[in-house]
């Protein structure tokens, strides 16, 4: 086994919890009475991405929900992968078709529930960790990367364009 999968087998039931804590943040993007979730689930994002060992992370205004950026950039000659990612979440309605409320997390049979985890920040933190990993085991990645995760991918990105332009 790697170091970076000894890592990653050693800190399971903290990205867990991460996880959990994550999908806790109630970021419904078409409801404008959750526009502060988005935002802190764009925060909580950037934390963790600088906890991970990613470098330049900042929330890019949009006009809309923040994007958050970051990247590493050591690796000259090689290519640069770029991660893309959405922290917000569809509405939880009719609530009363989910087994459990839709942003408190339960793990059953060894898999979470919850609305967003797997659209998209359970998928979105899994190459988080997997960065962390090889950061904190081997100090360096075999690529350079870029990353970009928005918080308005679940009502068409309508703000995307101008980040990027």
């Amino acid at each position: 086994m790697s170091a970076s999968e000894n890592y990653l087998k050693q800190h399971k039931d903290r990205f867990l919890a991460e996880l959990v804590e994550f999908l806790r943040i109630p970021s419904i993007s078409s409801l404008s009475e959750h526009a502060a979730d988005v935002g802190r689930a764009g925060e909580w994002v950037a934390d963790r991405l600088r906890a991970a060992g990613m470098e330049e992370v900042c929330l890019l205004p949009s006009g809309g929900s923040p994007v958050v950026y970051g990247e590493w950039l050591h690796a000259p000659g090689k290519p640069t992968v770029l991660l893309y990612g959405h922290f917000d979440t569809q509405p939880v309605d009719p609530v009363d078709l989910w087994t459990d409320p839709p942003f408190e997390p339960v793990v059953r049979d060894g898999r979470v529930y919850a609305r967003g985890a797997s659209d998209d920040k359970g998928n979105m933190l899994i190459p988080i960790l997997a960065l962390e990993s090889m950061l904190k085991t081997e100090g360096v990645l075999p690529v350079n990367v870029k990353v970009f995760f928005e918080g308005e991918e679940e009502i068409g990105s309508p703000h995307l364009s101008s980040v990027i332009e």
